[in-house]
């Protein structure tokens, strides 16, 4: 996995324990704690979503939480911003296509 070990402003990456996550049903390794968007660039994938009306594909843009280019589908939640959201064991990351779907496990109704 390529990482920014030591970053001029964040200082020295401080390494989580490493647990796996499933993107598009792939496992990867990633490190608990560290944002989806991060472990995602780490293992090579740079798609988030595709646009809803041109199917374009969007990845991180402001990487602070402002805009909407990275979100996914994570555990059955769509427009999730990956950017700002710490991966956990296990966590089910889906590419998004449009403005998602909610699925009956992901409500918190």
């Amino acid at each position: 996995m390529n990482r920014i070990p030591n970053h001029p402003i964040l200082d020295e990456e401080k390494p989580g324990k490493e647990v796996q996550i499933f993107v598009d049903g792939k496992p990867i390794m990633a490190r608990e704690g560290e944002m989806i968007a991060a472990a995602l660039i780490a293992n090579g994938i740079y798609i988030n979503r595709y646009t809803a009306h041109k199917h374009k594909p969007r990845g991180i843009y402001c990487a602070i939480g402002r805009c909407t280019d990275c979100i996914m589908t994570v555990d059955d939640v769509p427009n999730v911003r990956t950017c700002v959201t710490q991966v956990k064991e296990g966590m089910r990351i889906t590419t998004q296509h449009g403005m998602g779907v909610w699925s009956e496990e992901g409500r918190n109704d």
